[in-house]
């Protein structure tokens, strides 16, 4: 559950107590010491804020019967108990966590000026030392243990906070693209949209070692779970991509299509401004879109239209968070 503390909230305690060893410090040390004591004072705030932009960064624990997980829940403001706002659920990638992950994908400002919720689950390292959500241990089962946790995160939001239930999505980079997929696969009436950024589709690998395989492009029949009624898709794969093979955004979006009985239609070129330029193809059937293929051909491993100068990110490509919650919006505008 979220952490909460009787009385004052934990941050307001936390700077309390740095503001007590500040005067400590003034009084013994002078001008040294007020200047240490400030720097203390401005991490402290760091830490409470929520990355770039205005809102509520709140830490949780999500439990589950294979384990735990925290989490963090970004608030956009203005929010009141009655409302029922979406929920963006952001997996990252492999030697990320939440708050990296929000920096880079500049997720929060969007949601801010949206007004919806957004929930960055972290995987912890004992159970994969490069913080990869372990997405193709089918075998093992593992992947599902993590299934289970990262839903008790979705449940538990859903339950202490005003979300709409009925409007959340699931997006990943990576890793977590692959895990997103999975969970989409695996629960389908959970989300209307889930968006894969840079992964490989779901069931391509078993085991780390065919993990490796698929994630080079060279796939096993994929057998994804489920009867096919999955949520719309949306990919985002960068030609340049040497850590995932693109040919796996066209998996991904072949598969979705095939289960659903939708067929291509004409792709298109989109170039804006002196962003790199992608070609679109949306995958359709009976009007409706199952799912869309963005192909950036100048972009590696990394969130297109990301913060520039963080890692796995590119502040060349086009946005990918604005694309993906416009597709989100588009399948949560159909419930009204």
């Amino acid at each position: 559950m979220a952490r909460r503390r009787a009385g004052l909230p934990w941050g307001v305690t936390l700077q309390r107590a740095f503001g007590a060893v500040a005067r400590a410090h003034l009084r013994l040390a002078g001008k040294a010491a007020t200047r240490a004591a400030q720097a203390a004072l401005e991490s402290a705030a760091e830490r409470r804020a929520p990355p770039r932009g205005v809102g509520d960064w709140i830490a949780g624990v999500a439990m589950a019967p294979g384990g735990m997980r925290h989490f963090q829940l970004y608030r956009p403001p203005g929010v009141k108990p009655s409302d029922r706002r979406p929920l963006m659920v952001m997996l990252h990638g492999c030697h990320q966590d939440a708050k990296s992950f929000a920096l880079s994908t500049r997720m929060n400002t969007l949601a801010a000026r949206e007004g919806f919720f957004v929930l960055y689950p972290e995987q912890d390292r004992r159970a994969n030392p490069q913080g990869c959500w372990n997405w193709y241990e089918t075998h093992s089962g593992l992947a599902h243990v993590e299934v289970g946790i990262l839903m008790a995160a979705v449940q538990q939001v859903c339950l202490l906070y005003p979300v709409d239930a009925d409007r959340v999505a699931v997006a990943g980079l990576s890793a977590g693209a692959s895990m997103a997929a999975l969970l989409a696969t695996r629960h389908p009436k959970r989300f209307k949209a889930v968006a894969m950024h840079s992964g490989v589709p779901p069931g391509v690998a078993t085991s780390s070692t065919s993990a490796l395989g698929a994630m080079q492009g060279r796939h096993a029949s994929p057998l994804p779970e489920g009867d096919g009624t999955w949520p719309p898709l949306i990919v985002i794969h960068g030609g340049a991509d040497a850590v995932v093979s693109a040919r796996n955004a066209e998996t991904s979006v072949r598969l979705w299509a095939e289960a659903a009985g939708a067929r291509a239609m004409p792709s298109r070129q989109v170039q804006r401004g002196q962003r790199h330029a992608m070609t679109i193809t949306d995958y359709k059937r009976a009007g409706r879109t199952v799912a869309s293929l963005y192909e950036v051909g100048s972009l590696g491993h990394a969130w297109s239209g990301g913060a520039a100068k963080r890692p796995f990110s590119d502040a060349n490509g086009p946005d990918a968070s604005r694309l993906v919650w416009a597709f989100a919006s588009r399948q949560f505008e159909q419930l009204e």
